[in-house]
């Protein structure tokens, strides 16, 4: 419980309570998840650490909302799961949380300012609302000269920036990164590890990274530890 009080000293923009994730694998019941409580504080980095298969990718769907757990309760910003509707709990997923994923996950037929745009055409925005953020965050993360590109002329970096630039254009209130670095080279990995903490200060967005990588961990905030499908505030 201790990792939910420090979370919550900063009000917490996500705080897990007693995450359960079970799944049917025929005839056997997997526990993954084994009752997580963790709090993730306004502007705080969070780093998220652990063996493969300790569950560390189910619960950042989770926190996304992508996943929903088996038990327990999931609030962001205040608001509870089980007293939202689906269409509620889009909205959030939506306004209120960003992603990066190890293979970027970027529309091929759009160029690199389109892409980012997505978030905001999905709402319904129009264009020429939506083109001056994109071209502040494409800007920001050093793709000012490659917003016509689409995602087949680019590369694995700058692709990961496309993303990047695209998870904060809802202007979230936290970032969810999911081993961010790990389809790419260890110089260009560093620079997106770098550019991830400027944007979690510039942007002001609270950030929680599944990372491998103990290097990479320690830049964060805090370490948290996934082992048995609980969370350690120490390497267990």
């Amino acid at each position: 419980m201790k990792d939910m009080a420090n979370g919550a000293k900063n009000g917490p923009v996500i705080e897990c309570r007693g995450i359960v994730k079970n799944y049917h694998d025929g005839t056997r019941e997997l526990r993954i998840l084994r009752g997580v409580d963790l709090a993730i504080g306004r502007n705080e980095s969070v780093a998220i650490c652990g063996q493969s298969g300790a569950g560390k990718s189910t619960l950042l769907h989770i926190m996304g909302t992508l996943d929903a757990p088996t038990g327990g309760e999931l609030s962001i910003n205040g608001k509870s799961g089980p007293t939202l509707s689906g269409g509620d709990i889009d909205r959030i997923r939506n306004e209120q949380i960003g992603f990066v994923f190890q293979f970027y996950h970027l529309l091929a037929e759009f160029s690199a300012l389109e892409n980012v745009m997505m978030p905001g055409l999905g709402q319904g925005k129009r264009l020429r609302d939506c083109k001056p953020r994109a071209m502040e965050l494409l800007a920001k993360v050093g793709l000012s000269d490659r917003i016509t590109h689409k995602p087949g002329q680019l590369s694995g970096g700058e692709q990961q920036r496309v993303a990047i630039a695209r998870a904060l254009f809802n202007r979230p209130t936290v970032v969810l990164a999911d081993e961010p670095t790990g389809n790419l080279d260890e110089k260009t990995g560093v620079g997106i590890i770098e550019l991830l903490w400027q944007l979690n200060d510039s942007e002001k967005a609270a950030l929680v990274l599944v990372t491998h990588d103990e290097h990479v961990a320690k830049r964060a905030h805090r370490i948290v530890w996934l082992h048995d499908g609980v969370i350690h505030s120490a390497k267990p």
